[in-house]
Formats: C-alpha cells, sequence, structure tokens
C-alpha cells in the first residue's frame, strides 16, 4: 500500500519534513482513506499519524573567529596623521606672520625646523613661544 501523498500532505499539514512522518500500521486503512488537512490533523490527534524527533546534531556551536595576523584593522598611522594636521595648521600661522612682518625671515626658518622637531603642540604653543 503506497502511501507516499499521504505522508507529504500530513507534513504540509503539520509543518514538519515527510521524513519525520510515521504511520501507525494498525490504522493503514484510516490514513489511507483520509483526503483532506482536517482527516490529517483529526488522525494526528488520534495518535495515528505520529511525528519522530529530530535526529543529528542538537546544537550548532558557531566557530569562533580567531584574531590573527591577517584580521588585525587598527589603524596604523593615526600618529602620522595628527602629525600632518598640527604641522600644516602650524606652517600657515607662520607663513601668515611673516608676510604681514611679525617676524623676520631668520625666526621664520628657525621656527620651520621646529615644527619639523614637533616642539609645538599647538598653535598658542607657538604663539607663546615666538612672544
Amino acid at each position: 500500500m503506497n502511501l507516499a501523498k499521504k505522508k507529504v500532505l500530513a507534513a504540509k499539514v503539520l509543518k514538519v519534513g515527510k521524513n519525520r512522518i510515521f504511520f501507525a500500521n494498525e490504522n493503514l486503512s484510516e490514513i489511507k482513506e483520509a483526503i483532506t488537512r482536517q482527516d490529517i490533523t483529526d488522525l494526528y490527534n488520534a495518535g495515528a499519524i505520529q511525528i519522530k524527533e529530530v535526529s543529528g546534531r542538537k546544537k550548532i556551536v558557531k566557530r569562533k573567529h580567531r584574531r590573527r595576523i591577517g584580521k588585525v584593522k587598527n589603524k596604523t598611522n593615526t600618529r602620522k596623521r595628527e602629525y600632518v594636521i598640527i604641522t600644516r595648521k602650524l606652517r600657515k600661522l607662520i607663513k601668515h606672520l611673516s608676510r604681514t612682518g611679525k617676524i623676520d625671515k631668520e625666526t621664520y626658518r628657525q621656527t620651520r625646523k621646529q615644527i619639523r622637531a614637533r616642539k609645538f603642540r599647538s598653535k598658542r604653543h607657538l604663539k607663546e613661544h615666538l612672544e
């Protein structure tokens, strides 16, 4: 007696895979006559159709990703970026002071060298030094 179509219908109605559907041998004639979804539900409630437990692995453990040399993504040149920003800012300031005549050419050259050597932390620090 081929009940494959009934098994597919029962799987759809009960929302499980067709491999988990199990028909009781003593109720095969009733299962054969069942043609509607309601018939399948009634047979399941009566115990003629049973659902097997899920086989196989019960718990899926997620593999932890290892942080190795290819996975390191931190910024390496933040110090360089800070240096570039402060240097441009200070050079622009002393160029302006040189143009307006507030510092002479010799002081301008020395201050540029000191900026390159990172002597000054900020514009205020540079202005205090020049005064």
